[in-house]
């Protein structure tokens, strides 16, 4: 089993040292570094043969807070997945830092076992938004009344194969999932996958289920849930 390697920047110290106890009696957790601010990680990741898979990014910290570094991680290391995890729930903190590459967003009041799952969801799929969240990103979209985004969609960009796939990564399906659903072989699904970040200009997995609430191909509605 591949371990999942995690960075924790946070300014206090003793929750990065109950973080890293908490995670690391998973079999798959390795905790590869703590930071107490932004700055002190991204040195880190600058200098390490480790790389991060995974980094639970506190907002607030000094000399460089946790925006700023989410904003800064995600255009040198786009592989490495960020969550999101503060005492800050308020939508102008969960809309910056989705804008800048969060691939989840998590309150420190959250349970143990939400933790490690988040964790565990967005290794696997890239991203793991809960209807919270997500119906943030909704109402963003709709409030800054289009101006995201640059042009109308075309309807034959995507085909109804794709458009079909899309809804099931917005469901949270896997590969191997989507897979077995669609009666096709993962690889076709990755094909299909490759292809729609290609067409919609998406940097990853979370970029596409941004643009598809955008464009209006997924509507959240009030009875959503994941």
């Amino acid at each position: 089993m591949k371990k999942i390697n995690i960075a924790i920047a946070d300014d206090e110290e003793l929750f990065r040292k109950g973080m890293q106890f908490l995670l690391e009696r998973e079999s798959n957790l390795n905790v590869c570094y703590e930071a107490k601010n932004g700055k002190k990680l991204i040195s880190y990741i600058s200098t390490t043969k480790i790389i991060p898979d995974i980094i639970l990014m506190d907002l607030k910290m000094p000399e460089m807070n946790g925006i700023e570094a989410t904003k800064f991680i995600h255009k040198s290391h786009p592989n490495i997945k960020i969550i999101a995890l503060t005492s800050y729930d308020g939508k102008s903190f969960i809309t910056n830092m989705i804008d800048v590459g969060a691939s989840s967003y998590l309150l420190k009041n959250t349970s143990s076992k939400m933790v490690i799952h988040t964790i565990n969801e967005v290794f696997k799929k890239g991203f793991y938004y809960d209807e919270k969240v997500l119906k943030i990103i909704h109402e963003n979209i709709k409030s800054s009344s289009g101006k995201r985004i640059k042009s109308d969609l075309d309807k034959n960009l995507l085909s109804k194969r794709e458009i079909e796939i899309l809804e099931l990564i917005f469901e949270q399906y896997t590969t191997a999932e989507i897979a077995k659903k669609l009666f096709l072989s993962p690889r076709t699904v990755e094909g299909h996958r490759n292809n729609l970040l290609i067409k919609t200009k998406s940097k990853n997995v979370a970029g596409l289920i941004i643009y598809s609430i955008q464009k209006k191909i997924i509507e959240i509605t009030p009875d959503f849930h994941l």
